[in-house]
């Protein structure tokens, strides 16, 4: 007699564009990556500060992190003359958040 603990889901996933899941999880996939993300949201509308004051690593470095979280869309930046304004994409965030939570 076999015993298994694993049968089927009460409910089937629902969905999910696997393609844009893998981006977002690779884009996240990575510790300084999840640390600048989770200072950006917790900073709110928009942060002004220097992201390479956020982490101890080189300068160079934050912007390729910066620029595989803003190519994944869950950041956005913009400039003025003086400084960049780093945001989060509530939007985007949901997005990964529903995705995954269809796994």
């Amino acid at each position: 007699m076999t015993s298994s603990c694993c049968g089927p889901s009460a409910t089937p996933p629902a969905d999910i564009d696997i393609d844009d899941l893998a981006a977002l999880c690779k884009a996240i996939g990575h510790p300084a990556r999840l640390q600048l993300l989770r200072h950006l949201i917790r900073h709110g509308d928009c942060y002004f500060g220097s992201l390479a004051d956020v982490l101890p690593l080189a300068a160079s470095t934050i912007s390729k992190h910066v620029s595989i979280l803003k190519d994944a869309g869950l950041i956005e930046g913009s400039s003025d003359v003086q400084r960049v304004c780093y945001c989060v994409r509530p939007d985007r965030l949901a997005q990964l958040k529903a995705m995954v939570g269809a796994l």
